[in-house]
Parts: C-alpha cells; sequence; structure tokens
C-alpha cells in the first residue's frame, strides 16, 4: 500500500509515595508555570490538545501536521489513503484510547474499551530481558478484528469493594475491576499473566523525554540507604532502535526508552499497523495474519510526525494557587512526603533537536522511577526489571483537568479503577503506605485541601 505523506523530511509516556527534603520548603508560585515556556493557561475541555507555545513558526507547522498524524483514522488495506489497520487490533486512531490527549474514560461496557487495554505474558523472559509473549497471543490483548478474522478474546469485568474508614469515622468505598477473557479464539495457558492498563494523558511527554538521564537516576535508592522506607528504581529496557539497554521512561511500568518507541508501539499493537521500529505483524504466527506484502505500513514520516505530536503539547500552568485551601493543601502534600517519589522539579538537558524543550524549569511531580506499591495495586506480571507489584510514579501535570477533559468517566490509576482522588490515594501501599497512613488520619477539611491542591495541578 502507498505510505502516508507529511512535510517531515526537514526532521534529521500513583499520587503519593522519593528524595531531597528541600521539596519540603518550596514556594507557592514557584511551580505556576508546570511545564516551563511550553505552559498555557485555560481549564476547558480543548486544553490538552494546545501547541507549545514556545515554538518557532516552522515547528508550529510541524505540530499541526502531526495532530492531523495523532488523530488519522486507519481502514483495511488496500485502501490507498490510511490502510492497513488490524487484522487485530484495539482501536483504528492514536485519539480513540486518549481521548482529547487525555486519561481515557472507563468504559461503559465491553462492546468498546476505549482506551482500556490488557498486557500478556508468560513465566520468564524474551531474549532482551522484557516480557515473554504468550503463544499464540502475543503481548497484548486484541480484541477487534477484520471481516473473516476473530478477536483474540473478549473482555468483562465485575467489581470487588473494599471499604475503608478514615480516622474521624468517615468511610470510603474502593471499587477494584476484576477482569476476565471469554471466548477465545484458541484455549488459553493456565498460568498466563495478565495486566490491564488505561490510556494515560499525553501532554508534556516531550519535556519528561529531554530530562537528563543522570538527573533521574540521582533519585534512584533501590537499597533505601537513608531508611526513608523509599527506594526508587530506574528501570531498564529494551532500545529497538540503537540495540541497546536503556532507562525506561514511559508507560505505567516505564516499560519504553523514548516517545519514537512508544509510538511505534502502539501503533503495531493497538491498531496492527506496522512500521519501521515494528515492521511485523503482532499477529505473527496465528491463524488471523494477512498474506498482504504490505509491511511496514506506515513510513518513518508517519512515526516522526505522530511523534512530535506528542512531543510538542502544551502543559496547562496549575489554577487557584492563591486559595487558602489550595496553600494548605499543598503543605500538607509535602508534609505526608507525597513528593518523595512525585518529585518537585527537574530542569531539561539540551534536546538534540527542538530548542523548545531544552533548559525548561519544569514541575511534573514524578520522578520516572519504579516503586513498589503494594498488594492492592499489584497486577503480579513483571516487565523488564518492574516486578509485579512496581509502578512508574506518573506525572500530576494535568491531574486536575482530567475530567474538565475526559468527563466523568475518566477515572485514576492504572486500570482506570479509582473515581475520585481520595480513592486514587487509598489504593495507595507499599512504599506508599505511610503516606498514605498520615492522609486517613487527617481531619476531613485537611483531606479535602490536600484534594485542592492536587486539583490545582
Amino acid at each position: 500500500m502507498k505510505y502516508l505523506i507529511f512535510v517531515f523530511a526537514i526532521f534529521s509516556v500513583a499520587i503519593l509515595g522519593c528524595k531531597p527534603d528541600s521539596e519540603t520548603a518550596v514556594q507557592e508560585d514557584e511551580d505556576l508555570k508546570l511545564g516551563g515556556e511550553t505552559s498555557i493557561t485555560g481549564a476547558y475541555i480543548q486544553v490538552f490538545q494546545q501547541p507549545a507555545p514556545n515554538m518557532s513558526a516552522l515547528e508550529l507547522d510541524l505540530h499541526r501536521a502531526a495532530d492531523r498524524a495523532f488523530g488519522d483514522k486507519f481502514v483495511t488495506a488496500p485502501a490507498i489513503i490510511n490502510g492497513g489497520l488490524g487484522p487485530i487490533f484495539n482501536q483504528n486512531a492514536c485519539e480513540n484510547c486518549h481521548v482529547s490527549n487525555g486519561r481515557s474514560p472507563f468504559p461503559e461496557s465491553s462492546q468498546d474499551l476505549r482506551g482500556l487495554l490488557i498486557r500478556l505474558s508468560v513465566a520468564g523472559s524474551d531474549v532482551h530481558g522484557g516480557p515473554l509473549n504468550v503463544p499464540n497471543f502475543g503481548g497484548q490483548l486484541q480484541t477487534k478484528a477484520l471481516f473473516g478474522k476473530t478477536p483474540e478474546a473478549s473482555l468483562t469485568w465485575q467489581y470487588v469493594q473494599e471499604v475503608k474508614t478514615f480516622l474521624d469515622g468517615e468511610s470510603i468505598s474502593l471499587s477494584k475491576p476484576v477482569f476476565v477473557l471469554e471466548n477465545p479464539y484458541e484455549p488459553l495457558p493456565t498460568e498466563m499473566m495478565t495486566s490491564p492498563r488505561i490510556a494515560p494523558p499525553v501532554i508534556g511527554l516531550g519535556l519528561l523525554e529531554a530530562i537528563k538521564e543522570s538527573d533521574i537516576m540521582a533519585l534512584t535508592d533501590p537499597e533505601d540507604a537513608d531508611k526513608d522506607g523509599i527506594s526508587g528504581r530506574a528501570n531498564q529496557v529494551w532500545d529497538v532502535k540503537n540495540q541497546r539497554t536503556a532507562l525506561g521512561r514511559f508507560g505505567w511500568k516505564a516499560g519504553q526508552p523514548d516517545l519514537s518507541q512508544q509510538t511505534a508501539a502502539a501503533y503495531q499493537q493497538d491498531m496492527g499497523i506496522t512500521n519501521p521500529l515494528f515492521p511485523i505483524e503482532s499477529s505473527l504466527g496465528q491463524s488471523q495474519l494477512d498474506a498482504l506484502q504490505d509491511d511496514p505500513e506506515i513510513n518513518e514520516a508517519t512515526l516522526k510526525a505522530a511523534t512530535f505530536y506528542t512531543q510538542s503539547l502544551a502543559v496547562p500552568q496549575r489554577r487557584n494557587t492563591t486559595d487558602p485551601n489550595v496553600i494548605e493543601g499543598k503543605k500538607l502534600f509535602f508534609e505526608l512526603k507525597c513528593g518523595s517519589c512525585h518529585h518537585y522539579q527537574f530542569v531539561t538537558g539540551d534536546h538534540p533537536e527542538y530548542v523548545f524543550l531544552s533548559r525548561q524549569t519544569i514541575f511534573p511531580y514524578t520522578d520516572l522511577l519504579l516503586h513498589d506499591m503494594g498488594d492492592g495495586l499489584a497486577d503480579n506480571r513483571p516487565e523488564f526489571l518492574a516486578n509485579g507489584r512496581e509502578w512508574r510514579t506518573p506525572p500530576l501535570w494535568g491531574l486536575g483537568l482530567t475530567q474538565v477533559v475526559g468527563g466523568i468517566k475518566a477515572r485514576y490509576l492504572h486500570d482506570g479503577r479509582a473515581a475520585t482522588l481520595q480513592e486514587a490515594i487509598m489504593w495507595h501501599g507499599g512504599e506508599a503506605e505511610q503516606s498514605k497512613e498520615q492522609f486517613r488520619k487527617l481531619s476531613k477539611s485537611e483531606r479535602q485541601a490536600l484534594v485542592s491542591f492536587l486539583e490545582s495541578l
């Protein structure tokens, strides 16, 4: 099939918890511009879809072309435009998972899973230390298929409820979806491991990519040498392009080293679109595999375009920073040592391609490291160095706009189980257990103040 062409020839991705004590003495408005000079003001449904305001005119033109690539809907081959979908897939466009570039709404039914997917593996590791694919199913469950093909399985779920009580007597009900794979096209292995994942926001990713590796590694403390109960670890993952091990930054378990590979993997796994980094269909070895000789189905320019879109989105700045409740909540956030994992500040390095991402003082509230989050959040599925209880600390910028952008069905945590920020906090365990317990002991007004601070991000 013919490639999509874009004008890119000029081109040559847990709320509590990990380190420095100085983070407890932050200034109230120092973090107003969460994304440095990429920050914008506003709180409206399209706020996550805006370009970084510090780009050049040429970069802004590239962003507009990238926006089209991110929104393209793929169809069945041999269509000349956007052909190559499937033969098995989850969605047919990037924005079908990342709705308005924010968190995916939790699905209302199994007929449309939105940005919810299930990662799969069996015991052991592949040749690069990553998860071992399930024979005849691969590493991700595809719940849709083209005409004449069969989805790998369907997905259903039920909720398990757990009630927690705050020290003042008020209670909160926590819901956990328990997922079941039904109607598999072939019998599923009995020892298969699964991990539900909900699509996260895609704002600020270029800035996270521009953080110097040495600054991230400086926050690691795998043996908890300072005995503070926090032992952040870096994931080391396989860099497909450079054929080497590299620091993991993106994905719920920091399983991808950079945005190009993150984007390429999503094309192949989520949409069945082969590309220069992953030129083989995800259905290789399965009966669903097509016989077309059209791989890769997008070229380097299209992959570059979609990647640039996630690199060049603006970050909304904080709101309501003079509200006394927000000020009190920020103080509590650091007193409870939430900032131990949700690291306050970085200064980006010199980006090799884009000046607008370079030397920016940013406040993502993440250390990009892995942390043990306890049994309650465990998926019991390893991913490179991440074990079944560990998750990468997600950035908190844009957190308060989650339901402005994604609607009331947009939820929190890796599987979308938490309908509110209080629920998300109360699911924390492991290294965040002490912070969660301190939150449980706060008065109702103090709890609301901390939530008000999170909503200001």
